[in-house]
């Protein structure tokens, strides 16, 4: 099994791509902050419910790993695919017909960066955990 296969770093690796994608999204709102007919658009959240039960389907992971209790949960590791865009929908459109208020998509920007910047944290931790306990295993 490899780094990329580990089902932590999937889902980070997921998560850190939905951010990538909405900070390219917001940027693209800010950019048409003055265009005429303009509507903001931003990502659907992810469902988290539907990310995990993609990482925990049984007998779906192809690393090797067996159930054998009812009370295990089987991993399943699943790449991050595209993500849905909608309409933004929270600012009022301005006479032009553009929907873009700077200040909302600076604060949502600024969320989306410290989410990534919490996420490539923990993904760091979990390196520095497993290079910890490979050293301690070779001792």
């Amino acid at each position: 099994m490899g780094l990329p296969d580990v089902p932590l770093f999937n889902v980070l690796q997921e998560r850190m791509s939905w951010l990538s994608q909405r900070q390219s999204i917001l940027s693209q709102n800010v950019a048409n902050a003055d265009t005429p007919g303009y509507a903001a658009l931003d990502l659907k959240p992810a469902d988290f419910s539907t990310v995990l039960k993609g990482h925990t389907q049984q007998g779906d992971f192809q690393g090797g790993l067996t159930v054998t209790d009812p009370r295990h949960i089987a991993i399943n590791p699943q790449g991050a695919g595209g993500f849905e865009t909608q309409e933004s929908g929270e600012t009022e459109t301005d006479p032009s017909g553009n929907s873009v208020s700077n200040e909302e998509e600076m604060m949502k920007v600024a969320e989306t960066q410290t989410q990534y910047q919490a996420a490539t944290d923990i993904y760091a931790k979990a390196i520095q955990m497993m290079r910890t306990a490979i050293d301690r295993s070779g001792s």
